[in-house]
């Protein structure tokens, strides 16, 4: 492994303050101007969180723990950070590994489970740089690593440590609901396999928990007129009541790290949603930048770098 390979991280990217929300929706938005209203809205849920999310500082300490794990494993790769909707942008990152040699780059979304808007969308960014750049790198581009052993072992290890939170006697009457951000219901008439890849993980570690009662739900739809996903999980709450449920562990298996989707559309607004029908309602941690996360993208590297030389195949 020579020093111009490369892992590069992409996660969504976050503003960094207040003032550079209006810009970061604007971005997100594809360059079209947010009302006042959207944007007041959008502000305020970043205000009720402290004013910022850790994204970016997560994923940053997440690329050094993976560097100093690859180094360590006798492989000399350097590990670059770059966001799809704010600084430092993916294109820019690109550029800068251009310019510093990189010439072999591994390419992970951190999102286990592919869709055409998603991950898929990260990957039109990187060939259109790739191309704008005029291809200096050989990529190999990780779509989904939703079943990746190591990453089903971390998501176990953190709903048992989520169910051991909840007194003894009540954890047999725990429900558990797994839950990933909502996308437009288009995406089925595609045949896009963001639901069964969800499915197929949570099913996964359910197992390996050894869950025979476990629950999905969505979270965090756009504010778009056309349809998205459901349950979410604001709804789904009044579903459990409903069954006579009182306590509930949320696994926001579609989430890496904190950020307003967890510290908020969680932490906040479902929280309070459960407590106003009476419920509890608790979240797993999330794996940020953990030695547990950082072994699994380690182990989706050897793997990407395996089906590259004909070893395996990483689907």
């Amino acid at each position: 492994m020579s020093a111009s390979d490369a892992i590069l991280l992409m996660a969504y990217g976050t503003p960094s303050t207040l003032d550079e929300v209006e810009a970061y929706f604007t971005h997100i938005r594809g360059g079209r101007q947010p009302g006042a209203e959207a944007v007041a809205r959008l502000r305020q849920r970043y205000e009720r969180i402290g004013g910022m999310a850790p994204l970016l500082r997560i994923t940053n300490d997440l690329a050094a723990g993976l560097a100093a794990t690859v180094l360590a494993d006798g492989r000399t790769r350097r590990v670059y950070v770059g966001m799809k909707h704010w600084h430092p942008y993916i294109a820019d990152v690109m550029r800068t590994m251009r310019d510093d040699g990189v010439r072999d780059v591994t390419a992970i979304v951190l999102a286990p489970h592919y869709s055409r808007l998603s991950v898929g969308a990260y990957r039109h960014t990187v060939d259109e740089t790739q191309q704008a750049l005029g291809n200096p790198f050989s990529i190999r581009f990780v779509e989904r690593w939703h079943d990746t052993p190591e990453f089903l072992d971390m998501l176990a290890t953190l709903v048992r440590d989520g169910l051991a939170h909840f007194p003894v006697e009540a954890r047999s009457s725990v429900a558990v609901v797994f839950t990933a951000h909502s996308l437009p219901v288009r995406i089925r008439e595609w045949g896009d396999p963001y639901e069964r890849e969800l499915l197929d993980s949570s099913r996964a570690v359910a197992e390996r928990v050894g869950l025979t009662d476990w629950r999905f739900a969505w979270q965090s739809a756009g504010g778009t007129s056309e349809p998205w996903i459901g349950p979410d999980i604001l709804d789904y709450l009044d579903t459990l009541q409903g069954e006579g449920v009182r306590q509930v562990l949320q696994v926001p298996i579609g989430f890496l790290s904190e950020h307003l989707e967890v510290l908020y559309d969680i932490d906040i607004e479902a929280k309070e949603k459960a407590a106003s029908l009476g419920m509890t309602l608790q979240r797993t941690e999330m794996p940020n930048a953990s030695p547990a996360l950082i072994r699994a993208l380690a182990a989706v590297v050897e793997c990407a770098s395996a089906a590259a030389h004909g070893q395996a195949v990483l689907a």
